[in-house]
């Protein structure tokens, strides 16, 4: 499946998650149902997935630790806040570099419309080259 196909999988996912259960609830109710809904469509996923830092020369277990991992290709980043802010987006762009992904989605379900709080973030490089 290509990144585009993934990305497309995820946020239909994201929008049947939020038609059912609609803004104000906890990012972790968000994240169940929406691994649930991914699984369900023949989706791999991860959870809580630690992220280790190298720094210095040194392997560092920081305790980051990724929302989702789909497919093992795709962050996803589940938010349940009044605004996303540039931070969130800078957050998932370092995720993606540390992990050395190409894509990652940012999803707010706490907006009055889905669509309004998904943000597409790209680590520097084609994310849509790929042929899987």
């Amino acid at each position: 499946m290509k990144t585009d196909d993934l990305t497309g999988a995820i946020i239909r996912a994201a929008l049947r998650v939020h038609s059912q259960l609609g803004p104000g609830l906890l990012e972790s109710v968000y994240s169940s149902c929406l691994t649930h809904a991914l699984r369900g469509s023949g989706c791999d996923v991860v959870t809580q997935v630690p992220v280790a830092i190298q720094f210095d020369g040194h392997r560092i277990a920081a305790g980051l630790r990724l929302d989702l991992l789909v497919n093992h290709r795709v962050i996803v980043e589940v938010k349940a806040v009044e605004h996303l802010v540039p931070l969130h987006a800078a957050q998932l762009l370092t995720y993606l570099r540390l992990s050395d992904l190409p894509v990652g989605l940012l999803l707010n379900f706490n907006v009055r419309h889905m669509r309004q709080g998904i943000k597409r973030v790209v680590n520097g490089f084609d994310a849509d080259s790929d042929a899987t």
